[in-house]
This record gives structure tokens, sequence and C-alpha cells, in this order.
């Protein structure tokens, strides 16, 4: 999959165990999102999360992509391609360093995220955000995520499912 159509902003790029430390970096600079979705970040979990699938799905269907300014690693996507159907793309992690939130860069990169993956024939996007965390449903109503009425239990919180129409 091409990836640059992904932004016109950053060099987007999968990301492999090389980038583990860059990752952990930028996942320490968001600690409020460790106290609402634990374990806090680490080695271990990372590797961990490079590798999760959902069910039927396989690596071929994964994507996890650094987007870079420079050499500077700024948002992580773990993005799952035909899930739960062909026709949605799912989001099992998003994250932008916190030292660029607050500005409208996390929302510029939904927007060019959604465009890309439109174009490519996606009708829509699915991710899920903790329940009782209200920053991360903030923001995701603010960027076109509806509430599915589906939410699941998963290790100690509640994870409630939205999803944006592409078309």
């Amino acid at each position: 999959m091409n990836f640059c159509s992904f932004s016109q902003t950053y060099t987007v790029r999968p990301l492999a165990d090389g980038d583990i430390s860059a990752i952990l970096e930028l996942c320490q600079s968001n600690p409020l999102y460790y106290r609402h979705c634990p374990p806090p970040p680490s080695v271990e979990t990372i590797r961990e999360a490079m590798a999760a699938l959902p069910p039927r799905k396989t690596l071929a269907d994964k994507y996890y992509l650094g987007f870079f300014d420079g050499a500077e690693l700024v948002a992580v996507l773990d993005l799952i391609v035909g899930f739960p159907t062909p026709e949605i793309a799912f989001w099992g992690f998003f994250m932008l360093r916190a030292q660029r939130q607050g500005r409208g860069a996390a929302s510029a990169l939904v927007s060019e995220l959604c465009a890309g993956l439109s174009a490519r024939g996606f009708q829509a996007v699915r991710l899920g955000w903790v329940l009782g965390n209200p920053q991360a449903e903030h923001f995701w109503k603010k960027n076109g995520f509806r509430e599915t009425g589906v939410r699941y239990e998963t290790d100690g919180y509640t994870v409630v499912l939205a999803q944006r129409e592409l078309k």
C-alpha cells in the first residue's frame, strides 16, 4: 500500500522494531491516555500492539504507521484494513505527540487520513475510545465519529465503538 496520500504534512512509513524507542517516547508523552487505558507503555506492550490483530485478520491487513516531521516521530496509527467488513478501515490506535496537541494538528491528520482511505474505496473508519475518557470522546466526536451503540469490556475498562462515514 502506498502511504503518501495519507498526509501532505508528514512522511508516512510502516514502523518496525528499530522504531520502538521512538514509539515509546511518543507514548510516554501522553500519560493521560494511559490513565484511562492501561497498562502504561513499555517495549513489551508496544511489541504486542505492533503484532495485535482482530479476529479473522492477518498481518497482511495491518499497517502500524509512523508520521514523521524530519526525523521526529509525530504520530502513530494502527490501521487494520477491511475490518470488521471489507469496506471499513479500523484504527486500533492513534496518538499524536503531546507537544503538538491543542493546535489542530491531530484533527488535520485525521482529515488527511480519512481522505486517503476514501480515495482507496473505504466507506467508513471505525475506532474505539475508553468510556470515561472525556478528552478522547470529545476529540473523536469533534472529528465526525459517532457512537455505533456497541460497547465491549476489556481488561479494566469499557471501549465505546464509533464510526465516521467517508462517502
